[in-house]
């Protein structure tokens, strides 16, 4: 089972960029996350989104 939410760390190893690139794709809002209490989260699917815009597709098309 995957985890709904990562940190910052897992999230950046899953993109295999660095934490720092992570934070710097977040402050641009082009990977979304939460926060919970003043943890930050990111949602397992915004990293699909956002490797789906880099595919220059929409999130919610299907691939041919």
């Amino acid at each position: 089972m995957h985890k709904l939410l990562l940190t910052p760390a897992e999230a950046a190893a899953e993109l295999r960029v660095s934490r720092a690139k992570l934070y710097q794709l977040m402050k641009a809002g082009l990977i979304d996350s939460v926060l919970i209490d003043r943890s930050r989260r990111i949602p397992r699917a915004a990293l699909v989104t956002y490797v789906d815009r880099l595919r220059g597709r929409d999130g919610d098309e299907k691939a041919a």
